[in-house]
């Protein structure tokens, strides 16, 4: 029997906690957007195809990092694409994630969860599908996150997802959340 969290709580938390950062941040979004298009001219946000909850395919929504038109590959690759000298800052602030709190306000994203994988992450994918981690919605952070994900191994990234998947719950919620921010305010490496 699935719990009241699991159930019904787990989506109440993201629908608010999504709300309330983006009427926060929404200030500091629209400083990113301008800066985003005063650094080359292209478009804010840009949106790329992700794996989600059974299978399904989203738009997933990012502040854009790279310069127009460069390819879609997993986060592990991306350090080898040019990236803008806005984006440099967003990536090392990770203020390039903030637009999918409205995935998470729209239901297709968590705030905890697997970070969703892009379609060509196919055993990575499948890995998650054995372990039982494709049951639940893709997250802003996770427990493989907390964990160093960045350069992880798939079979290792997966198995930190599955055992997410199995123990959901209010407090491991709470807990990764916290280990983000913790993560989030250390200030960026030097150069």
């Amino acid at each position: 029997m699935p719990s009241i969290y699991r159930s019904g709580g787990k989506r109440s938390l993201d629908f608010v906690v999504s709300a309330i950062g983006l009427v926060i941040t929404a200030p500091i979004c629209l400083v990113i957007a301008i800066a985003i298009r005063i650094d080359d001219g292209g478009a804010a946000v840009f949106n790329q195809e992700r794996v989600g909850r059974s299978w399904h395919l989203f738009r997933i929504h990012k502040f854009r990092s790279m310069p127009v038109g460069n390819a879609n590959v997993p986060s592990a690759h991306a350090d080898a694409l040019p990236i803008t000298r806005v984006g440099r800052f967003l990536r090392r602030s990770n203020l390039d994630e903030l637009p999918q709190l409205v995935n998470v306000l729209m239901g297709t994203m968590s705030l905890v969860g697997p970070r969703p994988a892009l379609p060509s992450q196919v055993e990575l994918i499948e890995l998650r599908r054995s372990n039982g981690a494709m049951a639940v919605l893709p997250g802003l952070t996770g427990l493989a996150q907390v964990n160093g994900y960045d350069g992880m191994p798939d079979e290792i990234k997966a198995g930190f997802d599955g055992e997410y998947a199995e123990g959901i719950s209010l407090r491991t919620d709470i807990l990764i959340m916290l280990r983000t921010l913790g993560y989030l305010l250390k200030p960026p490496p030097r150069y």
